[in-house]
Protein backbone atom coordinates (compact mmCIF):
# COMPACT_ATOMS: atom_id res chain seq x y z
CA UNK A 1 0.00 0.00 0.00
CA UNK A 2 1.44 3.60 -1.11
CA UNK A 3 1.65 6.34 1.66
CA UNK A 4 -1.11 7.76 -0.61
CA UNK A 5 -3.70 4.88 -0.72
CA UNK A 6 -2.53 4.36 3.26
CA UNK A 7 -3.89 7.80 4.14
CA UNK A 8 -6.80 7.53 2.05
CA UNK A 9 -7.72 4.86 3.72
CA UNK A 10 -6.71 5.78 7.29
CA UNK A 11 -9.08 9.03 6.61
CA UNK A 12 -11.49 6.69 4.80
CA UNK A 13 -11.68 4.12 8.21
CA UNK A 14 -11.97 7.87 10.51
CA UNK A 15 -14.75 9.09 8.87
CA UNK A 16 -17.03 5.78 8.60
CA UNK A 17 -15.79 5.53 12.20
CA UNK A 18 -16.64 8.40 13.32
CA UNK A 19 -20.34 8.51 11.29
CA UNK A 20 -20.81 5.24 13.24
CA UNK A 21 -20.22 7.17 16.30
CA UNK A 22 -22.67 9.40 15.32
CA UNK A 23 -25.43 7.23 15.03
CA UNK A 24 -24.96 5.47 17.55
CA UNK A 25 -24.93 8.52 19.55
CA UNK A 26 -27.95 10.02 17.57
CA UNK A 27 -30.17 6.98 15.41
CA UNK A 28 -32.41 9.21 14.24
CA UNK A 29 -30.01 11.22 12.80
CA UNK A 30 -30.20 14.37 14.96
CA UNK A 31 -27.53 16.72 14.37
CA UNK A 32 -26.18 15.46 11.48
CA UNK A 33 -26.13 18.67 9.64
CA UNK A 34 -26.05 20.98 13.04
CA UNK A 35 -23.80 21.16 15.81
CA UNK A 36 -24.05 19.31 19.01
CA UNK A 37 -25.29 20.23 22.18
CA UNK A 38 -23.22 22.95 23.56
CA UNK A 39 -23.44 21.03 27.63
CA UNK A 40 -24.21 17.21 27.95
CA UNK A 41 -27.37 17.58 30.77
CA UNK A 42 -29.62 20.33 32.92
CA UNK A 43 -31.25 20.21 35.90
CA UNK A 44 -34.45 19.70 35.43
CA UNK A 45 -37.32 19.87 38.12
CA UNK A 46 -40.93 17.81 38.30
CA UNK A 47 -43.05 16.99 40.76
CA UNK A 48 -45.17 14.00 41.40
CA UNK A 49 -47.87 14.16 38.93
CA UNK A 50 -48.21 11.94 36.26
CA UNK A 51 -47.82 14.93 33.82
CA UNK A 52 -44.47 15.32 34.73
CA UNK A 53 -44.50 11.77 32.85
CA UNK A 54 -42.71 13.11 29.38
CA UNK A 55 -39.21 13.99 31.69
CA UNK A 56 -39.16 10.61 33.19
CA UNK A 57 -39.99 8.81 30.29
CA UNK A 58 -37.23 10.93 28.56
CA UNK A 59 -34.91 9.50 31.49
CA UNK A 60 -35.79 5.95 31.92
CA UNK A 61 -35.60 5.41 28.26
CA UNK A 62 -32.08 7.03 27.50
CA UNK A 63 -33.86 9.50 25.35
CA UNK A 64 -32.10 12.47 26.29
CA UNK A 65 -28.52 10.22 25.77
CA UNK A 66 -29.83 9.86 22.75
CA UNK A 67 -29.89 12.94 21.57
CA UNK A 68 -26.45 14.39 23.46
CA UNK A 69 -27.64 14.71 26.75
CA UNK A 70 -26.55 11.80 28.94
CA UNK A 71 -25.99 14.00 32.30
CA UNK A 72 -29.73 15.01 32.34
CA UNK A 73 -31.07 15.09 36.08
CA UNK A 74 -34.54 14.87 36.60
CA UNK A 75 -35.23 16.05 40.28
CA UNK A 76 -37.80 15.77 43.24
CA UNK A 77 -39.29 18.99 44.43
CA UNK A 78 -41.30 19.27 47.53
CA UNK A 79 -43.76 21.83 46.11
CA UNK A 80 -44.20 24.13 43.55
CA UNK A 81 -43.21 27.15 46.03
CA UNK A 82 -40.08 24.55 46.41
CA UNK A 83 -39.60 24.67 42.30
CA UNK A 84 -39.81 28.40 41.93
CA UNK A 85 -37.08 28.99 44.60
CA UNK A 86 -34.92 26.23 43.17
CA UNK A 87 -35.43 28.04 39.83
CA UNK A 88 -34.41 31.74 40.43
CA UNK A 89 -31.19 29.92 42.15
CA UNK A 90 -30.90 28.67 38.47
CA UNK A 91 -28.98 24.77 38.37
CA UNK A 92 -25.05 26.73 38.74
CA UNK A 93 -26.48 27.50 42.21
CA UNK A 94 -27.77 23.92 43.32
CA UNK A 95 -31.19 24.94 41.92
CA UNK A 96 -32.51 23.77 39.05
CA UNK A 97 -32.43 25.14 34.64
CA UNK A 98 -36.11 24.12 34.50
CA UNK A 99 -39.00 22.14 35.20
CA UNK A 100 -42.39 20.54 34.78
CA UNK A 101 -44.16 23.30 35.43
CA UNK A 102 -47.80 24.83 36.29
CA UNK A 103 -48.04 26.88 32.99
CA UNK A 104 -49.25 30.14 34.63
CA UNK A 105 -45.83 30.01 36.82
CA UNK A 106 -43.05 30.81 34.23
CA UNK A 107 -45.06 34.26 33.65
CA UNK A 108 -45.36 34.35 37.14
CA UNK A 109 -41.83 34.28 37.94
CA UNK A 110 -40.92 36.47 35.11
CA UNK A 111 -42.90 39.20 36.25
CA UNK A 112 -41.54 38.86 39.97
CA UNK A 113 -45.09 38.09 40.93
CA UNK A 114 -44.09 35.80 42.68
CA UNK A 115 -40.58 36.09 43.72
CA UNK A 116 -38.31 37.24 46.78
CA UNK A 117 -38.73 40.86 46.63
CA UNK A 118 -40.77 40.88 43.26
CA UNK A 119 -37.01 40.81 41.32
CA UNK A 120 -37.98 38.79 37.88
CA UNK A 121 -36.37 36.34 36.93
CA UNK A 122 -37.17 35.60 32.94
CA UNK A 123 -38.21 32.38 32.13
CA UNK A 124 -39.11 30.37 28.98
CA UNK A 125 -42.07 28.13 27.71
CA UNK A 126 -40.78 25.37 25.50
CA UNK A 127 -43.11 22.65 25.24
CA UNK A 128 -46.63 21.97 26.33
CA UNK A 129 -46.46 18.60 28.70
CA UNK A 130 -49.81 17.94 28.80
CA UNK A 131 -53.43 18.56 27.94
CA UNK A 132 -56.50 17.32 30.91
CA UNK A 133 -56.86 15.26 32.53
CA UNK A 134 -56.58 16.74 36.57
CA UNK A 135 -59.31 16.79 39.07
CA UNK A 136 -61.76 18.16 41.51
CA UNK A 137 -62.52 16.11 44.38
CA UNK A 138 -64.29 16.48 47.40
CA UNK A 139 -64.69 14.98 51.18
CA UNK A 140 -67.26 11.70 51.13
CA UNK A 141 -69.68 14.15 53.78
CA UNK A 142 -70.91 15.50 50.33
CA UNK A 143 -71.28 12.91 48.60
CA UNK A 144 -75.16 13.26 49.26
CA UNK A 145 -75.07 16.87 47.91
CA UNK A 146 -74.82 14.93 43.86
CA UNK A 147 -72.42 17.80 43.26
CA UNK A 148 -70.17 17.08 40.46
CA UNK A 149 -69.49 19.66 37.50
CA UNK A 150 -72.20 22.12 39.11
CA UNK A 151 -70.54 23.28 42.17
CA UNK A 152 -73.58 25.23 43.41
CA UNK A 153 -74.93 22.17 44.53
CA UNK A 154 -72.39 22.62 47.68
CA UNK A 155 -73.27 25.98 48.37
CA UNK A 156 -76.04 24.95 51.30
CA UNK A 157 -73.75 22.73 52.86
CA UNK A 158 -71.17 25.12 52.88
CA UNK A 159 -72.92 27.95 53.97
CA UNK A 160 -74.41 25.68 56.51
CA UNK A 161 -70.81 24.49 58.16
CA UNK A 162 -69.81 28.12 58.10
CA UNK A 163 -72.93 29.18 60.36
CA UNK A 164 -72.24 26.00 62.67
CA UNK A 165 -68.61 27.82 63.32
CA UNK A 166 -66.83 25.90 60.89
CA UNK A 167 -64.37 26.80 58.02
CA UNK A 168 -64.35 25.63 54.35
CA UNK A 169 -61.78 25.02 52.86
CA UNK A 170 -60.56 24.24 49.45
CA UNK A 171 -57.20 22.76 48.45
CA UNK A 172 -55.07 24.18 45.59
CA UNK A 173 -51.27 23.52 44.95
CA UNK A 174 -50.08 27.44 44.03
CA UNK A 175 -51.64 30.48 43.67
CA UNK A 176 -52.34 31.50 40.12
CA UNK A 177 -51.45 28.45 38.89
CA UNK A 178 -53.55 26.27 37.07
CA UNK A 179 -55.02 23.94 39.60
CA UNK A 180 -56.06 27.06 41.56
CA UNK A 181 -57.68 28.07 38.68
CA UNK A 182 -59.77 25.41 37.41
CA UNK A 183 -60.76 25.49 40.71
CA UNK A 184 -61.81 28.98 40.87
CA UNK A 185 -63.60 28.61 37.89
CA UNK A 186 -65.65 25.91 38.88
CA UNK A 187 -66.54 27.17 42.36
CA UNK A 188 -67.29 30.84 40.15
CA UNK A 189 -69.71 29.21 37.67
CA UNK A 190 -71.41 27.70 40.39
CA UNK A 191 -72.17 30.68 42.07
CA UNK A 192 -69.92 30.27 44.99
CA UNK A 193 -66.81 33.21 45.41
CA UNK A 194 -63.57 31.76 45.96
CA UNK A 195 -62.62 34.57 47.82
CA UNK A 196 -65.17 35.14 49.80
CA UNK A 197 -67.21 31.78 50.63
CA UNK A 198 -64.77 29.51 51.19
CA UNK A 199 -60.72 29.66 52.65
CA UNK A 200 -58.80 28.75 50.02
CA UNK A 201 -55.43 27.04 51.21
CA UNK A 202 -51.95 25.83 49.05
CA UNK A 203 -50.81 22.23 49.95
CA UNK A 204 -48.45 20.22 47.94
CA UNK A 205 -49.98 17.71 45.38
CA UNK A 206 -48.24 14.19 47.06
CA UNK A 207 -50.16 15.71 50.13
CA UNK A 208 -53.91 16.43 49.65
CA UNK A 209 -54.67 12.75 49.73
CA UNK A 210 -53.48 12.51 53.53
CA UNK A 211 -54.64 16.17 54.63
CA UNK A 212 -58.39 14.96 52.97
CA UNK A 213 -58.18 11.85 55.41
CA UNK A 214 -57.33 13.98 58.48
CA UNK A 215 -60.41 16.55 57.54
CA UNK A 216 -58.09 19.46 56.73
CA UNK A 217 -60.19 19.98 53.46
CA UNK A 218 -63.57 20.20 52.01
CA UNK A 219 -62.58 19.48 48.33
CA UNK A 220 -59.28 20.25 46.05
CA UNK A 221 -58.56 20.45 42.90
CA UNK A 222 -54.50 18.36 41.87
CA UNK A 223 -53.29 16.39 39.06
CA UNK A 224 -53.34 12.45 39.17
CA UNK A 225 -52.23 10.23 40.32
CA UNK A 226 -54.16 11.84 43.70
CA UNK A 227 -57.36 12.11 42.90
CA UNK A 228 -57.38 8.06 41.93
CA UNK A 229 -55.83 7.44 45.08
CA UNK A 230 -58.37 9.47 47.01
CA UNK A 231 -60.92 6.88 45.43
CA UNK A 232 -59.15 4.08 45.64
CA UNK A 233 -58.15 4.77 49.79
CA UNK A 234 -62.06 5.08 49.50
CA UNK A 235 -61.20 8.65 51.63
CA UNK A 236 -63.58 11.59 49.07
CA UNK A 237 -64.72 11.12 45.75
CA UNK A 238 -64.08 13.03 42.70
CA UNK A 239 -66.87 15.39 41.49
CA UNK A 240 -65.38 16.27 37.99
CA UNK A 241 -62.22 16.22 35.80
CA UNK A 242 -61.06 19.19 34.57
CA UNK A 243 -61.23 17.88 30.94
CA UNK A 244 -65.15 18.18 31.35
CA UNK A 245 -64.49 22.06 32.50
CA UNK A 246 -62.78 22.96 29.41
CA UNK A 247 -62.08 19.53 27.08
CA UNK A 248 -58.57 19.57 25.63
CA UNK A 249 -57.71 22.53 28.32
CA UNK A 250 -53.44 23.06 28.66
CA UNK A 251 -52.20 21.99 31.55
CA UNK A 252 -48.13 21.31 32.37
CA UNK A 253 -45.03 23.35 30.63
CA UNK A 254 -41.87 22.56 30.23
CA UNK A 255 -40.09 25.94 31.65
CA UNK A 256 -36.82 26.58 30.98
CA UNK A 257 -34.58 29.65 32.58
CA UNK A 258 -34.81 31.94 29.94
CA UNK A 259 -30.33 32.73 29.81
CA UNK A 260 -29.74 28.83 29.81
CA UNK A 261 -32.00 28.59 26.84
CA UNK A 262 -30.07 31.60 25.10
CA UNK A 263 -26.68 29.81 26.05
CA UNK A 264 -27.32 26.63 24.90
CA UNK A 265 -29.47 27.02 21.86
CA UNK A 266 -27.98 23.52 20.70
CA UNK A 267 -29.13 21.74 23.93
CA UNK A 268 -32.46 23.39 24.31
CA UNK A 269 -33.43 21.76 20.99
CA UNK A 270 -31.88 18.59 22.03
CA UNK A 271 -34.23 18.66 25.01
CA UNK A 272 -37.20 18.86 23.34
CA UNK A 273 -36.02 16.77 20.75
CA UNK A 274 -35.98 13.91 23.47
CA UNK A 275 -38.96 15.64 25.73
CA UNK A 276 -40.98 15.63 22.12
CA UNK A 277 -40.17 11.62 21.82
CA UNK A 278 -40.83 10.71 25.29
CA UNK A 279 -44.51 12.21 24.65
CA UNK A 280 -45.41 10.02 21.58
CA UNK A 281 -44.28 7.20 23.46
CA UNK A 282 -46.27 8.35 26.47
CA UNK A 283 -49.52 8.81 24.43
CA UNK A 284 -49.59 5.20 23.09
CA UNK A 285 -52.31 3.12 24.79
CA UNK A 286 -49.78 0.24 24.14
CA UNK A 287 -47.22 1.93 26.80
CA UNK A 288 -49.36 3.04 29.41
CA UNK A 289 -49.07 0.07 31.43
CA UNK A 290 -45.79 0.13 31.41
CA UNK A 291 -45.54 3.79 32.35
CA UNK A 292 -48.21 3.55 35.40
CA UNK A 293 -44.92 0.99 36.82
CA UNK A 294 -42.94 3.22 35.68
CA UNK A 295 -44.28 6.19 37.50
CA UNK A 296 -44.98 4.59 40.22
CA UNK A 297 -41.39 3.43 41.29
CA UNK A 298 -40.11 4.43 44.83
CA UNK A 299 -37.88 7.13 43.04
CA UNK A 300 -40.61 8.69 41.07
CA UNK A 301 -43.98 8.66 42.78
CA UNK A 302 -44.09 5.71 45.11
CA UNK A 303 -47.37 4.64 44.63
CA UNK A 304 -49.01 1.41 43.67
CA UNK A 305 -49.06 1.84 39.63
CA UNK A 306 -53.30 1.06 39.86
CA UNK A 307 -53.16 4.76 41.36
CA UNK A 308 -51.62 5.86 37.91
CA UNK A 309 -53.19 3.85 35.36
CA UNK A 310 -57.27 3.75 35.32
CA UNK A 311 -57.30 7.70 34.10
CA UNK A 312 -53.96 7.27 31.95
CA UNK A 313 -56.07 5.38 30.11
CA UNK A 314 -59.52 7.37 30.63
CA UNK A 315 -61.46 4.93 32.89
CA UNK A 316 -62.56 7.21 35.23
CA UNK A 317 -63.94 5.93 38.67
CA UNK A 318 -65.52 8.88 40.38
CA UNK A 319 -65.81 7.67 43.72
CA UNK A 320 -69.70 7.97 44.22
CA UNK A 321 -70.92 5.38 41.99
CA UNK A 322 -70.34 7.14 38.77
CA UNK A 323 -67.82 5.22 36.88
CA UNK A 324 -66.93 5.73 33.05
CA UNK A 325 -65.06 3.97 30.85
CA UNK A 326 -63.45 5.24 27.82
CA UNK A 327 -63.57 8.61 28.24
CA UNK A 328 -61.80 10.04 26.08
CA UNK A 329 -60.55 12.20 28.97
CA UNK A 330 -57.17 10.91 29.40
CA UNK A 331 -53.90 12.41 29.92
CA UNK A 332 -53.01 13.27 26.37
CA UNK A 333 -48.81 13.89 25.85
CA UNK A 334 -49.15 14.31 21.59
CA UNK A 335 -52.53 13.86 20.14
CA UNK A 336 -54.37 16.89 19.98
CA UNK A 337 -51.20 18.99 19.52
CA UNK A 338 -50.75 18.29 23.44
CA UNK A 339 -46.98 19.07 23.14
CA UNK A 340 -47.66 22.80 21.69
CA UNK A 341 -47.20 25.47 23.30
CA UNK A 342 -50.78 27.81 21.90
CA UNK A 343 -49.72 31.67 22.44
CA UNK A 344 -54.01 31.42 22.89
CA UNK A 345 -53.64 28.47 25.57
CA UNK A 346 -51.36 31.17 27.95
CA UNK A 347 -53.02 34.48 27.06
CA UNK A 348 -56.33 32.35 28.59
CA UNK A 349 -53.99 31.81 32.18
CA UNK A 350 -52.69 35.47 31.94
CA UNK A 351 -56.08 36.97 31.52
CA UNK A 352 -57.37 34.06 34.79
CA UNK A 353 -54.72 35.56 37.08
CA UNK A 354 -55.92 38.97 36.04
CA UNK A 355 -59.33 38.23 36.71
CA UNK A 356 -58.39 36.73 40.43
CA UNK A 357 -55.86 40.02 41.10
CA UNK A 358 -52.67 38.27 40.99
CA UNK A 359 -51.84 39.91 37.76
CA UNK A 360 -52.34 43.55 37.61
CA UNK A 361 -56.03 44.95 35.28
CA UNK A 362 -53.14 46.38 32.90
CA UNK A 363 -50.99 43.54 32.40
CA UNK A 364 -50.42 43.72 28.46
CA UNK A 365 -50.76 39.99 27.70
CA UNK A 366 -50.33 39.64 24.38
CA UNK A 367 -46.38 41.54 24.92
CA UNK A 368 -45.90 38.95 27.81
CA UNK A 369 -46.87 35.99 26.02
CA UNK A 370 -44.65 36.94 22.88
CA UNK A 371 -41.85 37.65 25.85
CA UNK A 372 -42.16 34.20 27.59
CA UNK A 373 -43.48 31.77 25.06
CA UNK A 374 -40.83 30.38 23.07
CA UNK A 375 -43.06 28.64 20.48
CA UNK A 376 -40.28 28.95 17.69
CA UNK A 377 -37.75 26.36 18.93
CA UNK A 378 -40.51 23.62 19.64
CA UNK A 379 -40.84 24.40 15.87
CA UNK A 380 -37.69 24.04 15.30
CA UNK A 381 -36.97 21.01 17.23
CA UNK A 382 -40.18 19.30 15.21
CA UNK A 383 -38.51 19.99 12.12
CA UNK A 384 -35.12 18.18 13.06
CA UNK A 385 -37.06 15.70 14.11
CA UNK A 386 -38.93 15.55 10.81
CA UNK A 387 -42.49 15.38 12.62
CA UNK A 388 -45.42 14.72 10.29
CA UNK A 389 -46.56 18.30 9.25
CA UNK A 390 -50.65 17.11 10.86
CA UNK A 391 -48.86 17.24 13.85
CA UNK A 392 -47.25 20.88 13.68
CA UNK A 393 -50.12 23.94 13.53
CA UNK A 394 -50.30 26.32 11.35
CA UNK A 395 -51.19 29.16 13.94
CA UNK A 396 -50.20 30.22 17.16
CA UNK A 397 -54.05 30.24 18.03
CA UNK A 398 -56.07 27.43 18.45
CA UNK A 399 -58.26 30.18 18.14
CA UNK A 400 -61.91 30.89 20.47
CA UNK A 401 -62.62 28.40 23.18
CA UNK A 402 -66.13 27.47 24.90
CA UNK A 403 -66.32 26.22 28.89
CA UNK A 404 -68.75 23.95 30.16
CA UNK A 405 -70.88 26.81 31.15
CA UNK A 406 -71.40 28.58 27.72
CA UNK A 407 -68.60 31.46 28.69
CA UNK A 408 -66.27 32.11 25.44
CA UNK A 409 -62.59 33.06 25.50
CA UNK A 410 -61.48 34.71 22.17
CA UNK A 411 -57.80 34.84 22.84
CA UNK A 412 -57.72 38.26 20.27
CA UNK A 413 -60.44 39.99 22.70
CA UNK A 414 -59.31 38.82 26.64
CA UNK A 415 -61.43 42.24 28.08
CA UNK A 416 -64.82 41.14 26.71
CA UNK A 417 -63.90 37.62 28.62
CA UNK A 418 -63.41 39.59 31.15
CA UNK A 419 -66.66 41.34 31.76
CA UNK A 420 -68.83 38.47 30.63
CA UNK A 421 -67.72 36.63 34.28
CA UNK A 422 -70.09 37.50 37.28
CA UNK A 423 -67.55 36.49 39.87
CA UNK A 424 -64.25 38.21 40.08
CA UNK A 425 -61.52 39.89 42.12
CA UNK A 426 -60.99 42.00 39.23
CA UNK A 427 -62.95 45.58 40.80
Amino acid sequence: MTDISRRSFLKTSATVALLGAVRTAFPSGAFAATAGPEVTGVKLGYIALTDAAPLIVAKEKGLFAKYGLPDVEVLKQASWGATRDNLVLGGASNGIDGAHILTPMPYLISAGAVTQNNIPVPMSIIARLNLDSQGISAAKEYAGTGVGLDAGKLKEAFAAKKAAGGEVKVAMTFPGGTHDLWLRYWLAAGGIDPDKDVSTIVVPPPQMVANMKVGNMDAFCVGEPWNEQLVNQDIGFTACTTGELWKGHPEKALGMRTDWVESNPNATRALLMAVMEAQQWADSMDNKEEMAAILGKRQWFNVPPKDVLGRLKGNINYGNGRVEENTGLEMKFWKDHASYPFKSHDAWFLTENVRWGYMPADTDIAALVDKVNREDLWRAAAKELVIAAADIPQSTSRGVETFFDGKVFDPENPQTYLASLAIKALA
